[in-house]
């Protein structure tokens, strides 16, 4: 079986703008999450990445026109942002890995995804789509140009009784006046003849072909299709309709944006796409890149996930979910169970194929990937099952060729949920007593896809030194239940790293399971 290895790894998360910065507060047992305050004052805690895009201009600027850097600034939302900079970082830890991912061709592959997506660019296309859908309403209904609205108005007697009109705004209650305005505009600007001739008019302008030569004509239409527009809407007085507010920046941040852009900066033309599988959208593409170098498809994989920085739609949406701390208050796993931390960032890895990369030169870092096991619950939305977490870490330790004695240290999930003690004692159905188990999310809060990189990379870091890195729990805290079912955590002084096999467990919603099995390199 090829042995696989990480040759690079970026990170993008709370208090760490890099992964030289993640290493050095990872010896630190202090929480890096920070007030909210997005809904006004709050009671929430983030952990809002540090990043600063502009750090990569230079990066950039050497390889590519000087219009490329501020078309990424400006067209591209932060979780690609994110990417790149982690990506960017990830090529440094071994100095060739860019010339080598884009002289494999196709035997390189981009798999980045993301658990949340580019909800800040969705969100404010959303926002600008809906005022501009309330002004373009709002100018048809207004009976001065929409003499259907004119003749009810002045003969509400003749009106189709068989239709209902939405009643006027002024009628209905304080707090319900917005709603009431979008529904009786709506419905009359739907019925404006003076609405219906503006489209005519707009149909006509729109049917414009291009005429002569392709990219001449093309050019030709489009400026003349602009004229014919402007003089249109200065015809009709109208505000810009909806359709012309919409930007395409939406389109340029779909969920394959990250790997995309990675492919183009790096000049990787293999395969590349978004592997999406929420919290545990880590360790899921970690297994399709194993499986990818192992199958002989590639050679190396450009791999992790990216998340947005917590936004009050995130923020409100954990809430709502009933899995997120809201008293100002560090919720730290296993302990008092109140809900977890929205985060965000990115954490991007370059795997390689062992043989292949050690033969140029590229070192290995970290611990070496065994396994990945991978499962889903089929049970419930948000709530972790038994049997499906159970199986992804049998699956992952029957791949990896071992029992689960030598399993010697353990990361979970653990969100600070009652989830928690589920996880624990799932674990323990599998695990000795004697392993070490750490959980991180009262660290850098919970980044939904990008989180589970952190914590493997913490692993992984930990692991080069020696060491397992502290985490915020304290001797004494430990959930009074948890700790019935185990004893052996690591609290907020860490500890040697003992010699064997580690393993990670991500649970995402929708009951998405991924294991990850891990081993020093001299036990290979």
């Amino acid at each position: 079986m090829r042995r696989v290895g990480i040759f690079g790894w970026g990170i993008v998360a709370p208090k760490a703008p890099n992964v030289e910065a993640f290493a050095r507060h990872l010896e630190s047992a202090e929480s890096w999450l920070e007030p909210f305050n997005g809904f006004g004052p709050d009671c929430f805690l983030v952990g809002r990445p540090e990043f600063d895009f502009s750090d990569y201009k230079p990066w950039v600027d050497e390889r590519f026109p000087p219009s490329r850097f501020p078309q990424l600034a400006d067209k591209m939302d932060l979780p690609t942002q994110f990417a790149i900079g982690a990506f960017v970082q990830a090529l440094a830890q071994n100095p060739g890995l860019e010339q080598e991912l884009s002289r494999l061709g196709t035997a390189a592959h981009v798999y980045v995804g993301s658990g949340l997506g580019a909800l800040q660019t969705t969100g404010d296309v959303a926002i600008r789509l809906y005022r501009a859908q309330r002004r373009w309403d709002r100018f048809w209904a207004q009976p001065e140009r929409n003499s259907a609205l004119a003749e009810y108005l002045a003969h509400p007697e003749k009106f189709d009784p068989s239709i209902e009109v939405p009643p006027a705004p002024e009628e209905a209650p304080l707090d319900e006046v917005e709603s009431a305005e979008d529904r009786f505009w709506a419905f009359w600007a739907g019925r404006s003849p003076q609405l219906a001739e503006y489209l005519a008019e707009l149909r006509e302008i729109e049917s414009l072909a291009v005429d002569g030569p392709v990219e001449t004509g093309k050019i030709a239409l489009i400026k003349e299709k602009q004229r014919r527009r402007q003089r249109l809407q200065r015809k009709w007085g109208t505000p810009n309709p909806p359709w012309h507010e919409v930007s395409p920046n939406l389109l340029w941040n779909i969920q394959n944006a990250p790997a995309a852009q990675i492919t183009m900066l790096g000049r990787i033309t293999g395969l590349a796409f978004a592997p999406v599988a929420a919290c545990s959208t880590f360790g899921v593409t970690l297994k399709l890149a194993i499986d990818a170098i192992r199958r002989g498809e590639a050679k190396a994989v450009v791999m992790g996930a990216t998340d947005p920085p917590p936004l009050a739609m995130s923020v409100g949406g954990f809430y709502g979910a009933r899995v997120i701390a809201a008293d100002g208050q560090v919720s730290k796993p296993l302990t008092t169970l109140r809900g977890t931390h929205v985060a965000g960032g990115a954490a991007i890895w370059i795997l390689g194929d062992h043989e292949h990369m050690s033969a140029l030169g590229f070192r290995p870092l970290g611990l070496e990937p065994v396994a990945v096991g991978v499962s889903s619950d089929a049970e419930h939305i948000i709530t972790p099952s038994k049997e499906g977490p159970v199986t992804a870490i049998r699956q992952a330790i029957a791949a990896a060729g071992i029992s689960a004695r030598e399993i010697v240290s353990w990361d979970l999930h653990a969100t600070a949920t009652p989830g928690d003690f589920q996880e624990v004692e799932n674990l323990r159905e599998v695990l000795p007593e004697s392993v070490l188990v750490t959980a991180r999310k009262g660290t850098f809060g919970h980044g939904m896809g990008a989180s589970g990189g952190w914590e493997l990379t913490a692993q992984y870091l930990g692991y080069q030194r020696g060491a397992i890195y502290p985490t915020p729990l304290a001797r004494g805290e430990v959930n009074r239940e948890i700790a019935e079912l185990h004893s052996g955590f690591v609290f907020d002084d860490g500890c040697a790293a003992p010699r064997g096999y580690a393993g990670k467990l991500s649970m995402g919603v929708g009951g998405i399971n991924a294991c990850v099995i891990s081993r020093p390199w001299e036990l290979g």
